[in-house]
């Protein structure tokens, strides 16, 4: 987990660096509008996964769900403003990275399922409901109505 604050940190970091060293190459008006393009093909990706018409819903019943919410998570890469961000989920379009991240992230699954007990123990008994005594604790005070 510690890999994950980290992260939290050196992203940041490393995206402010690319913005400096890329826009120094291609200038600062080529850097906004591929940020800006960038961000557009996100929205557009994900308004196209988001709201599926019924058609292609039945057309892409054989697409697993995994996939799809990859093409998600490469869009909301894709929004953020960056450029490893960007390269990211430009990589994650590319659906035979997509299959490769699906099968890794299937087999990390069996395996961290495999490790699970299957013969748990299974204790069987019987309750009873008891009921609360109604007298009261302690005798009314006057101050308030029964």
């Amino acid at each position: 987990m510690k890999w994950i604050g980290a992260a939290f940190l050196v992203l940041p970091l490393a995206e402010i660096a690319l913005f400096v060293v890329v826009g120094g190459w291609i200038g600062l008006g080529a850097t906004l509008a591929v940020v800006v393009g960038s961000g557009v093909l996100g929205v557009t990706i994900l308004r196209r996964i988001g709201a599926p018409s019924i058609d292609r819903v039945r057309g892409d019943l054989l697409s697993p769900l995994a996939e799809r919410a990859l093409l998600a998570v490469a869009a909301m890469l894709l929004i953020l403003p960056g450029f490893l961000t960007d390269t990211l989920g430009l990589i994650l379009l590319v659906p035979l990275v997509r299959r490769l991240v699906v099968g890794v992230l299937a087999m990390r699954l069996q395996a961290a399922g495999a490790g699970r007990r299957t013969d748990a123990t299974v204790i069987d008994g019987e309750f009873y409901e008891i009921e609360p005594e109604t007298r009261e604790l302690r005798p009314p005070s006057g101050w308030t109505r029964h």
